[in-house]
């Protein structure tokens, strides 16, 4: 594979109110035309030259930019800098979809590379002092508020970066920057190619539903063959009756990763340290919380252990309702093993809610889900939806559609929905290209693994996919209506990072409520709507489990602190992981278990920063408020909550956004009713 870049690299180097579908495009449509997606229809060899392009013509405007006369022009001198991040931002978004979807090995291997080469493009423009003192230059009295704050932030950004260092120590920090982004893309690639099997009989799949078993034949030799990936392993661990069957699968699945990412995580940890060492930080934990919601990593380190305290009862409770459960069947049973835990809690919450999950599968057929997510949607935002079915994209699976608001197209987005080899196997949200008023139109890529619709048996999801489908177009939508923005720089889900998830997680909401479920959760055969009754068992039984899934959240945020809360030099990360989980978890750490590598989110986005996940849910349980007052389907409200957090995009502070639309800050007080089962 990297054989064949290299030679590429040389050759280089030389149903609502309105209908949410339409039939045909509106008239009048804004000239603006979405085309990110050709860039992943194409060769390998073109992808790499079309990026090289950008990143050459972004590296040519900051040039512009720096040579133009003072006093410089304000509105040039921005749009020139504005223009050169949205290349390379664009060039990083494209190449993010392509290594971890993209079905041909050389092409992945080429969005590497130009992953690479822009990460590399970006830090140099960073450590630049002559593009600093040129924005540090300008007048921007005449500017509006949202301009200078997000000037403002560029230039802190500078400086976080190392600009204002000397010229042997910004050296240091461009190779660092280039480690890190290498050691990230290792990382991910050791996790996502590392899909493991177990082979077991044909009766090990008992208490698997029909259609799970019948995706999974017995092979010549009779044996049954389960991967470790999404949609196998989450059904079986929480279906499978056979105890060590699912401990053999849970087992692999913690082996993931293992051993390739014990060195590279090390290295990451280290390179990420010395950076923030460089830069005066007293570690990278303290470094990355700076420019987020939380500001210093202590705070964050609080935040953790109050959400600890908050749920320790509540995981007792549950842990002891398993055990009791289990108790049932092994009089003599002393614990309970993490990989009973899935299924236990399916038993307690058959047996003691009435609730059975495999019982709203056949109302939750995959095609019938988009719709209704697509109808409900349309009808609270007012947007419509068309399908582009002649738009180039990298795969057959993979759907394109456009958005309009009236006659006027939004943006694009696309459906990778479905496993294949060598993709990412969970789900995920990309910025495809960043939107800019009346210049660029924005486009997103929602990445997940849910059955494929077959043409005699149908794709059931289960509520947790279904969940996780709500959640994910959360982010697109953010991204899609935020996408409007004058500067790149402000536009879509642009926000502290620990604010980010907020959006998707209340748009989770919508698949909980009867008033959203009623539209699209219809039975297979007979297109019954799933029964209210239904619905309020699976709340009740949702709420039980609740505190030992807090703490596994927590166990994730403390792991993705602690790792880098001060010199990893000489740190064993296994134990110190393993520590954690009898920290925060009631399932006794077991040998040969590595859940740490194949934590994705300790690469890149989150690095440090997983308890952004928890923060953000504490706003969103306090963003649903005036829907439960007004009524989750309720278009005035959704329209309100669109302008005020989703539209502005980067434009202001989070807590602003949810000030205006609140009416107040945010607090604790819906979290904690949350938590309580309510």
């Amino acid at each position: 594979m990297h054989r064949t870049l290299a030679i590429f690299v040389a050759l280089l180097l030389t149903a609502c109110a309105a209908p949410s579908v339409l039939p045909s495009p509106p008239d009048g449509g804004a000239p603006l035309e979405p085309d990110a997606g050709r860039h992943l229809a194409t060769t390998p060899e073109r992808f790499l030259a079309a990026c090289l392009e950008d990143l050459q013509r972004a590296r040519a405007r900051t040039g512009r930019l720096v040579a133009l006369r003072e006093p410089r022009a304000a509105d040039v001198a921005l749009t020139l800098y504005d223009d050169a991040m949205a290349l390379l931002d664009d060039a990083v978004g494209r190449a993010g979809v392509a290594a971890n979807g993209h079905p041909d090995a050389a092409f992945r291997a080429a969005a590497q590379t130009c992953e690479q080469q822009a990460e590399a493009t970006r830090a140099g423009l960073s450590l630049d002092p002559a593009v600093y003192t040129a924005l540090a230059s300008l007048e921007l009295g005449g500017q509006d508020a949202a301009t200078r704050r997000w000037v403002a932030r560029v230039l802190r950004d500078f400086r976080r970066a190392g600009v204002d260092r000397d010229s042997a120590t910004r050296e240091r920090l461009r190779r660092l920057h280039e480690e890190l982004t290498r050691l990230g893309q290792e990382f991910s690639r050791h996790i996502h190619e590392d899909v493991r099997t177990v082979a077991l009989s044909p009766e090990d799949l008992e208490g698997l539903p029909e259609d799970y078993v019948r995706a999974h034949p017995p092979g010549p030799d009779g044996r049954v063959r389960v991967t470790t990936e999404t949609p196998d392993y989450l059904p079986f661990m929480a279906y499978a009756r056979r105890e060590e069957a699912r401990e053999a699968l849970w087992r692999e699945y913690r082996r993931r990763g293992h051993p390739a990412n014990l060195a590279t995580l090390a290295r990451l940890l280290q390179a990420r340290h010395e950076l923030a060492t460089l830069l005066g930080y007293p570690s990278w934990a303290a470094y990355s919380a700076e420019d987020k919601m939380v500001r210093r990593q202590q705070d964050a380190a609080d935040f953790i252990e109050r959400l600890a305290d908050a749920t320790a009862a509540r995981a007792r409770d549950d842990y002891a309702a398993l055990l009791e459960r289990k108790r049932r069947d092994a009089p003599d049973a002393a614990r309970v093993f993490p990989w009973e835990q899935a299924f236990l809690e399916d038993r307690v919450r058959a047996e003691q809610y009435r609730f059975d999950s495999r019982e709203v599968r056949p109302y939750f057929e995959y095609t019938r889900v988009k719709q209704g997510l697509l109808d409900i949607t349309s009808r609270l935002f007012g947007l419509t939806y068309r399908r582009v079915p002649d738009a180039p994209v990298w795969h057959p699976d993979v759907e394109a559609w456009d958005v309009y608001e009236g006659a006027t197209r939004l943006g694009r987005f696309y459906l990778d929905m479905h496993p294949r080899p060598d993709k990412l196997t969970h789900s995920v949200q990309w910025d495809l290209a960043t939107g800019r008023a009346g210049r660029a139109l924005p486009e997103g890529v929602l990445m997940c693994n849910f059955p494929r619709p077959g043409a005699h048996h149908p794709a059931l999801l289960l509520h947790g996919e279904v969940r996780a489908f709500f959640h994910e177009f959360g982010h697109l939508l953010h991204h899609i209506l935020g996408g409007r923005a004058r500067w790149a720089g402000l536009s879509g889900s642009r926000t502290e990072r620990d604010f980010v998830e907020a959006p998707a997680q209340v748009l989770e909401e919508w698949a909980w409520r009867p008033e959203s479920l009623r539209l699209f959760a219809r039975h297979l055969h007979t297109g019954e709507p799933l029964p209210e009754d239904t619905i309020a068992r699976m709340r009740r039984a949702d709420a039980f489990g609740k505190g030992l899934w807090l703490r596994q959240q927590l166990f994730y945020a403390a792991v993705s602190l602690q790792l880098h809360a001060g010199d990893p030099a000489g740190l064993d990360t296994t134990p110190r992981v393993k520590a954690l989980q009898e920290r925060y978890l009631p399932f006794r750490a077991e040998e040969d278990s590595y859940v740490h590598l194949a934590f994705t989110q300790l690469d890149g986005y989150y690095s440090s920063s997983y308890y952004a996940y928890l923060w953000s849910l504490v706003i969103a349980r306090d963003l649903l408020t005036p829907f439960q007052a007004h009524g989750l389907m309720d278009p005035a409200t959704a329209r309100r909550y669109r302008d005020a957090v989703l539209s502005p995009g980067g434009s202001r502070d989070a807590a602003d956004l949810v000030r205006d639309f609140l009416g107040r800050d945010y607090g604790f007080d819906a979290y904690t009713h949350w938590l309580e089962g309510a």
